[in-house]
C-alpha cells in the first residue's frame, strides 16, 4: 500500500488524510504510537543487560541480535532505491543519536548522574513538538504549543527525577565536573528530534532502520574494543542472554517509528513522544522491583496535560 493512500482495488483507502499536501495513514500512525509502547521497555532491559555485560558490550550485543532480527523479519530495500541525500544524512543523524546515548549513559559517574542524562536525552520530544511546529507552516504555530511543551518537560523532569525530585544545585556539579556525557545527550537528542522531523521529506518512503540499525551495533562494537573493556569475569547467565534478545525484540520499535513519521501523522507522534519517558520509568520500575512514588504520579499528570494541550492545539488547523 504506497503510502497508505490507496487499497488494492485503487479506491482512495478510508484510513488516510492529507496534510500539507503529505498522504496521512491512521495505520501507520498507529503502528508508529507502538514504538512509544516498545521503547517503554527499553530503559528497564537495556539496565539488566549492562549490569551482566557491561555498558558497552551490552549495548554492542543488543544492537547486533537487532540489527539481525530487522534483517530477517524487515530486510531493506536495495542500496540503489535510497535517495543519497537520506541515507548519508539520515544514517548518520540515526548512528550518532544511539552512539552518543549509550556513550553519555556510559560516561556517567553516578547512579545520580545517569538520571540527569536520561533527562537531558529527553529533552527530545519538546525539541521534535517544537521543531515539528517550526515546519508545519501554521501562523504562530511554535507560539501555541510552546506552554504545552514545557508544562510536559516539566512534567518529564518530576517524573524521572526520583522520589526526592532532581536536585538542581547537584546537577549543576556534576556538570561542571563531568561535562561531556551530559553534551552528548543534549546533541543526541537534538540529532534525533531533527531526524524525525526532517529525514521523512528526504527519503521518497523508503525507510532505512533496518539498514542504519547494523551500522549502530558496528559503531557500538567499535566504541566497545577502544574502551578496552573486555568479556565478564564470570559467563553470562542463560537469563541474561535471554534479556539481550528481549532488548533486542524491543529495539523493533525503531522500525515501527520509521514507517510511523514516514507515513503517518508526525503531529500526532510528536505529542505522543511525550509519554516516551514516563512509560519508561514506569516499566523499569516494574521490571526493576522499584516502587513510583507520588512526583511519579504528578509528573506523569503534568505529561498528559501538556501533551492534551499541544493535541488540542494541533487539532486546530
Amino acid at each position: 500500500m504506497a503510502n497508505g493512500a490507496q487499497n488494492a482495488s485503487g479506491t482512495p483507502a478510508p484510513a488516510a488524510s492529507q496534510s500539507g499536501g503529505h498522504v496521512v495513514s491512521a495505520r501507520a500512525t498507529t503502528i508508529g504510537l507502538m514504538a512509544i509502547l516498545l521503547w517503554s521497555f527499553m530503559a528497564g532491559t537495556v539496565r539488566i543487560v549492562s549490569e551482566n555485560f557491561g555498558a558497552t558490550l551490552g549495548s554492542a550485543l543488543i544492537y547486533t541480535v537487532g540489527g539481525i532480527l530487522l534483517l530477517m523479519f524487515r530486510r531493506p530495500a536495495p542500496i540503489r532505491e535510497f535517495p543519497k541525500k537520506y541515507l548519508i544524512i539520515g544514517g548518520l543523524l540515526f548512528v550518532f543519536y544511539e552512539s552518543s546515548i549509550s556513550l553519555s549513559l556510559g560516561l556517567a559517574s553516578t547512579d545520580a548522574s545517569s538520571v540527569e542524562v536520561s533527562l537531558v536525552n529527553y529533552l527530545w520530544p519538546t525539541m521534535m513538538v517544537l521543531l515539528s511546529a517550526g515546519v508545519s507552516h501554521r501562523k504562530h504555530a511554535v507560539v501555541k504549543v510552546l506552554p504545552g511543551a514545557i508544562v510536559a518537560t516539566a512534567g518529564v523532569v518530576l517524573a524521572v527525577g526520583g522520589n526526592s525530585g532532581l536536585d538542581w544545585h547537584a546537577a549543576v556539579q556534576h556538570i561542571a565536573a563531568n561535562p561531556l556525557p551530559y553534551a552528548l545527550a543534549f546533541v543526541g537528542a537534538l540529532a534525533w528530534s531533527v531526524y524525525a522531523v526532517f529525514t521523512p521529506a528526504m527519503s521518497h518512503g523508503v525507510d532505512g532502520t533496518s539498514l542504519f540499525f547494523p551500522c549502530v551495533a558496528v559503531a557500538l562494537w567499535i566504541i566497545h574494543f577502544a574502551s578496552g573493556q573486555g568479556w565478564p569475569a564470570e559467563p553470562p547467565s542463560l537469563v541474561a542472554w535471554l534479556f539481550v534478545l528481549i532488548a533486542a525484540a524491543v529495539g523493533g520499535g525503531y522500525a515501527c517509528w520509521g514507517y510511523g513519521i514516514l507515513h503517518g501523522s508526525m503531529e500526532r507522534l510528536a505529542i505522543a513522544s511525550y509519554a516516551t519517558p514516563v512509560l519508561s520509568t514506569g516499566a523499569s520500575a516494574v521490571l526493576l522491583g522499584l516502587a513510583l512514588s507520588l512526583p511519579f504520579w504528578c509528573g506523569a499528570l503534568l505529561v498528559a496535560v501538556g501533551s492534551v494541550l499541544n493535541y488540542l492545539v494541533s487539532a486546530r488547523k
